[in-house]
Order: C-alpha cells, then sequence, then structure tokens
C-alpha cells in the first residue's frame, strides 16, 4: 500500500512539473554581434539562457516546444544598428506559421522593437523567432535582444 501511495504522489509531482512552464533567454552568450543582413529569414538562436523551468526551450536550436496543451505567453524583443538601408526585424513562428512581426527602421544610431501574443498550443507545438530578410539584429553584454515565455494555464 505504501508503494502504490508513493508511486501516486510521484506521478502528482510530474504532474505538476509539467504545468511549470517558462523560459527567457538573450542572443549571445558573451560578447557582442550582429547578424545579418541575409537575404532569406533566418531562425534566431538564443545561447544566454537565464531560466528555463521545464527544458522546454532548446538552446541549442531557438526553438520552444510545448509540452502540455495549454495557453502561452511570449515576448520578444529586438535590437540592431540603425541603417538607412537595413531595418531592425523579426518575426515570432508557430509552427511554421508568421505570428506577429516586430520592426523598427531608424536611419542612425540604436533601433529596437518587441512585441508579444498569447497563443494556445497543442503539445509538440514549436515557437521561435525568426529574424527577417535584409535585417540586421544585434546582442551584446547589456542583452538587449531576447526571447521569454511562459504556460499561463493548462487547457
Amino acid at each position: 500500500m505504501a508503494k502504490i501511495t508513493e508511486n501516486h504522489v510521484y506521478a502528482l509531482k510530474r504532474e505538476g512539473e509539467v504545468k511549470r512552464v517558462a523560459f527567457s533567454a538573450s542572443l549571445l552568450d558573451s560578447g557582442s554581434n550582429t547578424f545579418g543582413p541575409f537575404n532569406t529569414f533566418r531562425t534566431l538562436v538564443f545561447r544566454n539562457v537565464v531560466t528555463n523551468i521545464g527544458n522546454a526551450y532548446n538552446r541549442n536550436s531557438g526553438f520552444f516546444v510545448a509540452p502540455v496543451r495549454g495557453a502561452y505567453h511570449f515576448e520578444f524583443y529586438i535590437c540592431g544598428p540603425g541603417s538607412p538601408s537595413h531595418f531592425v526585424s523579426a518575426v515570432l513562428v508557430r509552427n511554421g506559421e508568421h505570428i506577429f512581426i516586430a520592426t523598427e527602421t531608424q536611419p542612425s544610431h540604436l533601433a529596437a522593437a518587441g512585441n508579444a501574443a498569447t497563443l494556445l498550443l497543442e503539445v509538440g507545438d514549436v515557437v521561435f523567432i525568426r529574424q527577417y530578410e535584409n535585417s540586421r539584429i544585434s546582442d551584446s553584454q547589456n542583452r538587449h535582444t531576447t526571447f521569454s515565455g511562459h504556460l499561463l494555464f493548462t487547457m
């Protein structure tokens, strides 16, 4: 009887852990760099992971994979060098579909943009940030370019 109770408690704890999903990451682990412009869209891989509760974000691919069906909230912020010919732009993507874009055009200095979305995700849905073609995105030790998300509630 004690073993059955122990297994049940363990199962309930595991279920509770799956319901705890949150991550936050910036683009670079260290140093500073500017990416782009490229003539195609590119997936941004956020390497400096400061929080990854539930391990749903993969720092090697840049993909967030939903571990449970539920409503999730995502935010992303980007920055880059101002330029008269290249903008700062990225897109929040779910399973290959562009959801929301963040874009800023600034002829000089620093350009920054951000956006957010609440999405109903199924188990295995993939969410990531894609750099827009012909854009430039930067990050440095100041961590201006970030991607975060968390589970609001299961469905």
